[in-house]
């Protein structure tokens, strides 16, 4: 029988030592429903969640939700929306209390002296063309001003099929401004004319991807295996999808049978009472799904399986060594 140690030389049986005792536990909150930009393809406002529930204004009772997750066991808070800076107050009682990780769209800054080591993630949608047209503006203009050379803030840059051939440019305007990046593809949630994935055209993303991370290794956070994985869909014969994704919220999670799933992962929305059924959106088909997180935590979920050679391990470190790095549990 394979084990983790027969299959790791002294320098690979340490990088999984490092991970293993992690022990991450994380769920995600809707921090607040509203929004200063209106994307189209935002799952939030396309899957109507931003009306599902009347937002939580009372500080305290935030308060009192925090500690409660906290005592649940959960040691990663990933705050989403809407826009988490528009409601400095929340973030701030999540930050105090744990681990947290803010999704932003860079436009307002965070005060540093007030968060110095809050993980900052400023989504990105492609070059300035493309996100005058799914955003209504060009957001790294202003983003790379409040965050250039922050060492706890990288870019999740979202490409679309219309920037395959295209993604350097946009990776080297990072590298310029000393930031770090992360990859994943955008799911066309509205339908979007001319921005719906192609076989051929993942198949020729997923070479560019490589190659941008051969180039730029201390910018792009990432690994080849999880750019495989997103790109075909694919891992160990078997395709993501709801029978698949482990990041379905546990009340909701009635599929039969349980496949690999993040334990107690629950999406929360901002009344601090509802329930959302995974981590993007119900509306979503999830095999047309391209989220970045939930296909790492698909790899990250099924560690036995990797448990078959040692590349096949290897990979699966890298991955969890990249959300590690993503979320701050471990120095890039």
């Amino acid at each position: 029988m394979q084990t983790v140690s027969s299959l790791l030389n002294k320098e690979w049986y340490e990088r999984y030592k490092r991970i293993a005792s992690l022990n991450i536990r994380s769920s995600i909150y809707d921090v607040t429903n509203r929004c200063n930009l209106r994307c189209k393809g935002c799952f939030f406002f396309s899957s109507g969640e931003h009306e599902a529930a009347r937002e939580e204004m009372d500080i305290k009772k935030w308060e009192n939700f925090i500690d409660r997750e906290k005592a649940r066991g959960v040691n990663l808070a990933i705050l989403i929306g809407g826009e988490p800076t528009l409601c400095m107050d929340r973030v701030e009682a999540f930050y105090t209390r744990l681990p947290s990780y803010c999704a932003t769209n860079g436009l307002i800054k965070i005060d540093r002296a007030k968060f110095p080591d809050l993980m900052v993630g400023i989504s990105l949608w492609g070059g300035g063309e493309d996100e005058k047209i799914l955003r209504g503006r060009d957001t790294f203009a202003i983003s790379s001003k409040n965050y250039e050379g922050d060492t706890c803030t990288y870019y999740l840059y979202t490409i679309t099929p219309r920037q395959v051939g295209k993604i350097e440019p946009v990776i080297k305007r990072i590298a310029d401004v000393g930031l770090k990046v992360h990859l994943q593809l955008l799911s066309n949630d509205e339908g979007v004319d001319g921005f719906s994935w192609g076989k051929e055209e993942l198949a020729d993303l997923r070479r560019e991807m490589d190659e941008v991370l051969d180039k730029y290794p201390r910018t792009v956070i990432s690994s080849k295996y999880y750019h495989e994985v997103i790109t075909t869909g694919k891992m160990m014969g078997r395709a993501f999808g709801w029978p698949e994704c482990p990041s379905v919220t546990e009340s909701l999670d009635t599929r039969k049978p349980q496949p690999r799933r993040l334990i107690h992962f629950v999406r929360w929305a901002s009344d601090l009472q509802t329930v959302h059924r995974c981590c993007t959106s119900a509306t979503r088909d999830c095999s047309t799904c391209k989220d970045g997180a939930a296909h790492m935590s698909w790899i990250m979920v099924n560690k036995r399986e990797h448990i078959r050679t040692t590349r096949d391990l290897q990979n699966w470190i890298e991955v969890y060594e990249m959300f590690a790095k993503l979320y701050r549990f471990i120095p890039w």
